[in-house]
């Protein structure tokens, strides 16, 4: 950790918020640390806030890979990506002293639109309908026809955003060690004319998918990216894999992945 001494501290701007970083700023200079006023002079981004605010963090500082994002929590906020708190700012001042941090690198998935637009997402991307209308959608793996979905939408979750969104429509909970992607179905109707495979599906990282929209007068699907939505006409394809990047957080040596789920859920 010697080489890396340039923090960003990404906060929403708040008077109180302010006062209780400052003892934060004035600790981390006198340890050597030197904080900056622009992202891309960092080589360490702290997100002050919850997991949504480090998804906001990453995605506001475009996905960085030179350098590590560290979540920093407030009072009474949960962080599956976040393994510090305001109050214990000085414990993650001496570990990266002592070098008591792991670097984790996190799997994202990139997200085509149309052939154009090419989105990141750490978490997920979700596909809905933005009307009371069913939203219909032949789903390709690799080219080859798998299925015609019709309900409210689909979830391509990547491991780490496996505990979020997808898990709420009992998708699996998966170890973020493992380079792959998840699609899980939001309310699909099956039945003697519609048949989807009912359940989520795991996809490797060599895998593509591949979403068609049939345009049947749903024209503006929502399309969530990580915690930001977008309602974009005429959506013919989406397409989703999973990206060669990855975002490097740090972590304390005895705080897992699967301790911090237990702690979440359980």
């Amino acid at each position: 950790m010697d080489n890396r001494k340039n923090l960003y501290f990404y906060y929403a701007k708040d008077n109180e918020l302010e006062r209780k970083l400052e003892p934060i700023f004035q600790l981390s200079e006198q340890n050597g640390f030197q904080i900056v006023d622009h992202s891309d002079e960092a080589n360490i981004v702290v997100s002050v806030g919850g997991d949504g605010q480090f998804l906001q963090a990453i995605r506001h500082t475009n996905f960085r890979q030179d350098c590590l994002y560290v979540g920093l929590t407030k009072e009474n906020e949960s962080g599956l990506y976040c393994d510090f708190r305001i109050d214990n700012y000085p414990e993650m001042i001496e570990a990266m002293k002592d070098e008591a941090l792991e670097v984790r690198r996190f799997p994202i998935i990139d997200v085509t639109i149309n052939n154009q637009s090419t989105f990141h997402c750490l978490n997920e991307a979700a596909i809905r309908s933005a009307i009371i209308k069913t939203i219909v959608m032949d789903v390709y793996i690799d080219g080859n026809h798998f299925e015609r979905f019709r309900g409210d939408g689909l979830i391509v979750a990547t491991p780490t955003g496996s505990t979020g969104y997808n898990k709420s429509t009992a998708g699996a909970v998966i170890d973020p060690k493992l380079p792959c992607f998840q699609v899980s179905e939001l309310a699909s109707l099956n039945n003697n004319r519609y048949r989807t495979l009912g359940s989520s599906f795991i996809l490797n990282e060599d895998r593509k998918l591949r979403l068609e929209v049939i345009q049947d007068g749903n024209d503006y699907p929502i399309v969530g990216l990580d915690n930001e939505a977008y309602s974009i006409r005429h959506i013919h394809t989406i397409e989703i894999n999973l990206s060669d990047k990855r975002v490097k957080t740090v972590r304390l040596k005895n705080n897992s992945f699967w301790d911090r789920v237990k702690r979440t859920f359980l």
